[in-house]
């Protein structure tokens, strides 16, 4: 467990305190680029206990600037889009994406108050149908040439949801393999409701639910890695084989994880403050397309249009509790992200962990609290954050990746990360990326 004052590092992300400052460190993605295409409205956006207003020009180009005007503060979340910026309804002071002040028609002929006006603006970019932002000091550190972020569109979907706890607690669950075993198991698999028509595992015969249910105490293992955390859990199979499941915790606040057969995905998890944070994800197939469709209902059941889902907090995810006796160890329906919302939000706003008990199968709980709490006072001190990318040449992250397989008893685990990854290499070539 965590003592009071380490659970307050790790869970508070406003703009001063420490968790927060570690955060700014790194891009964050905001948006969702569908929500801001050309065009569209400015877009309110709370991220990191900060109000900002998100905007494209009439040119296209991306601004994410204060939600207040400077003048006397209306919302610029419902400003004009026109002459090369945003233009505030109240007194028409226009501002670029940049946060200058072009216009004050208010002032006199040949002023220069203008000049004097600098809104808070932040750098943003967009990249994998997401919009990303980078709130720190300084300049920008690269984005990571993750696979998911740089493989070509139709091999990707992506999404978010709405969570009403604090981050922690949802990117926590991510790398936590045991859970698996209960809470997504399928009692009935079929095709709407279990790993996609219940796939097998590259090498098995069995579907990887049923291999969960079967073997609900996996042995767990971590690696420490210049990312985060590579987690390994291993099931034994009733062919006597072993059913391996490769992980991994990614700094500061995301996770990948093997989803279906031939399918990955990636959860990063973004405060928007320290009660309520949005979850984007990333389902990716590194060789071949991935049609939305393809995804059924394990992912998309019941997500709304503003992100939020039809099963919440308040109507109590609407659990059936005739489908747990027939279908679901939950009876909250067919979709992965609903079960771990459950999961997270039903921990509280901000989970009290001076309370918890964690056991064996935490593992990668425990140490990526270590590994953040150290980070945290890493930039505290001064120093730069782990994981933060400067240089082209260090770019390079064909040695993450997350993947499932059953591979004999006589076979280390490490072989299964090593074949997947040098595949992984040879397709994003030395230079981190893809092509794509």
């Amino acid at each position: 467990m965590l003592t009071r004052e380490e659970n307050e590092l790790l869970c508070r992300t406003g703009p001063n305190d420490p968790a927060g400052v570690l955060l700014r460190r790194y891009w964050q993605p905001v948006a969702l680029a569908e929500e801001i295409e050309p065009g569209s409205a400015p877009m309110p956006v709370r991220i990191l206990s900060e109000d900002l207003t998100l905007f494209r020009d009439q040119y296209g180009r991306l601004g994410l600037v204060a939600r207040h005007c400077a003048h006397r503060a209306a919302d610029l979340s419902y400003a004009r889009i026109e002459d090369g910026g945003l233009r505030c309804l109240y007194h028409g002071w226009l501002y670029d994406i940049h946060g200058n002040c072009l216009e004050q028609p208010g002032e006199p002929e040949g002023s220069t108050f203008k000049d004097k006006i600098q809104l808070l603006s932040y750098p943003v970019t967009e990249r994998a149908g997401v919009v990303f932002a980078y709130l720190g000091p300084g300049e920008p550190p690269l984005l990571p040439a993750y696979e998911f972020l740089d493989i070509a569109p139709e091999n990707r979907v992506v999404t978010k949801i709405y969570h009403e706890c604090n981050y922690q607690q949802g990117n926590e669950g991510n790398i936590d393999p045991q859970h698996l075993s209960f809470l997504h198991f399928f009692i009935r698999e079929d095709a709407s409701g279990s790993r996609v028509a219940t796939g097998n595992v590259q090498g098995g015969e069995a579907t990887s639910n049923r291999m969960m249910g079967d073997d609900p105490s996996p042995t767990i293992e971590v690696e420490e890695t210049d990312y985060g955390i590579r987690i390994y859990a291993v099931r034994d199979t009733n062919d006597g084989d072993d059913y391996v499941r490769i992980t991994n915790f990614i700094y500061p606040n995301l996770a990948s994880f093997p989803a279906f057969p031939g399918v990955f995905g990636v959860n990063w998890h973004v405060p928007i403050d320290d009660t309520h944070h949005w979850k984007f994800m990333f389902m990716v197939r590194s060789e071949g397309p991935l049609p939305k469709g393809a995804l059924g209902l394990t992912m998309f059941e019941g997500l709304k249009d503003d992100y939020t889902n039809e099963r919440n907090l308040r109507n109590r995810y609407l659990q059936d509790r005739q489908e747990m006796q027939t279908r679901s160890f939950l009876g909250m329906g067919p979709s992965f992200p609903v079960h771990d919302m459950w999961a997270t939000e039903g921990e509280g706003a901000i989970q009290d962990r001076t309370t918890e008990h964690l056991g064996y199968t935490d593992k990668a709980v425990a140490l990526s609290r270590r590994l953040l709490l150290r980070a945290t006072q890493q930039v505290q001190d001064g120093a730069e954050a782990p994981h933060v990318v400067r240089e082209a040449s260090a770019n390079v992250f064909n040695h993450i990746g997350a993947w499932q397989e059953v591979v004999p008893k006589t076979e280390e685990w490490s072989s299964v990360w090593k074949r997947n990854a040098e595949a992984l290499a040879a397709r994003m070539g030395t230079n981190g990326h893809n092509g794509a």
